[in-house]
């Protein structure tokens, strides 16, 4: 088990044919927030003109370049080489958790194996990524929402001492509905825009989802912390609300409007579902009519 004051020993294994190089600052601040990245290492063909722009991205993160050459024209054996030695690494080094960043779905059945061998894996890709591969992570979270929190509202609540997720909530932002979103997670539009509340609302799977892990987790009086309630559905499915426009998860839960919240800004925070606080209590026997 992991030291819980270092938190997660993480192994980077990244397909540069399938990452853009500009996005690594931002995959490594979200890793770092999980525990320490022991291992960096970035696969593709360096020969190749459109790799180029890795060269001063892998000095400044001390990332270990490993070449793979193309063995056949109009293919790349980079994924067959990561997944060597993500199997290595597996039985030798044993790190608590892999980072994959690749938006290739030939990755699915490693990511299966490694999660099935109690490694958490946390994917990254573009928002094509295949959904196989998006839900066989731990979490998976679409490169371009990796934009920073909006005012920097996750940082000011880590140096505060409490967690994102106590942080208030605000009304989501009018944006054009998208035409479907999808199963819960991978939502069928541009993941730096916030899915508006009629969108959320008629997204049937994504609140079911959401009402499930509420049941699992309340109390006897229907609330729900939201710290539980991410870890219930973390363990159930890839997730993460900023997949669709939301720092937190409070703030997506709030921007569904079919659940209650209290204790907001502090690290209590807890939900119910409008629809508990709305059933009547049963009348008490010998109570007059």
């Amino acid at each position: 088990m992991p030291d819980s004051e270092r938190g997660l020993r993480i192994a980077l294994l990244i397909d540069a044919d399938n990452a853009p190089a500009e996005k690594i600052d931002e995959i490594l601040t979200e890793l770092s927030t999980l525990g320490e990245i022991n291992i960096r290492r970035a696969y593709g063909n360096w020969t190749k003109h459109g790799l180029q722009g890795w060269q001063s991205r892998l000095l400044e993160f001390g990332i270990r370049p490993i070449q793979q050459f193309d063995y056949s024209r109009r293919k790349n054996a980079t994924d067959m080489a990561m997944t060597v030695d993500a199997m290595e690494l597996l039985y030798t080094d044993r790190p608590d958790a892999f980072g994959i960043v690749s938006s290739d779905a030939d990755f699915t059945p490693l990511v299966m194996h490694l999660r099935a061998k109690g490694s958490a894996v946390y994917g990254f890709g573009a928002e094509q990524t295949p959904k196989p591969f998006v839900n066989a992570c731990s979490r998976f979270l679409y490169l371009e929402s990796l934009t920073g929190e909006p005012e920097g509202e996750a940082d000011a609540a880590r140096s505060a001492g409490q967690p994102a997720d106590a942080l208030p909530a605000e009304p989501a932002e009018p944006v054009p509905p998208p035409q479907e979103l999808p199963a819960p997670g991978v939502p069928a539009r541009p993941a730096t825009l916030r899915v508006p509340t009629t969108a959320l609302r008629q997204d049937t799977r994504l609140l079911n989802l959401l009402r499930h892990a509420v049941q699992a987790c309340q109390d006897e009086d229907g609330w729900a912390r939201v710290g539980a309630l991410g870890t219930q559905i973390g363990n159930k499915t890839s997730f993460d609300a900023r997949n669709y426009g939301y720092a937190t998860l409070s703030k997506l839960l709030a921007a569904t409007q079919a659940f209650e919240l209290r204790d907001e800004g502090t690290p209590r925070v807890a939900v119910r579902d409008k629809r508990s606080a709305r059933t009547p209590q049963p009348p008490l026997h010998g109570a007059a009519g």
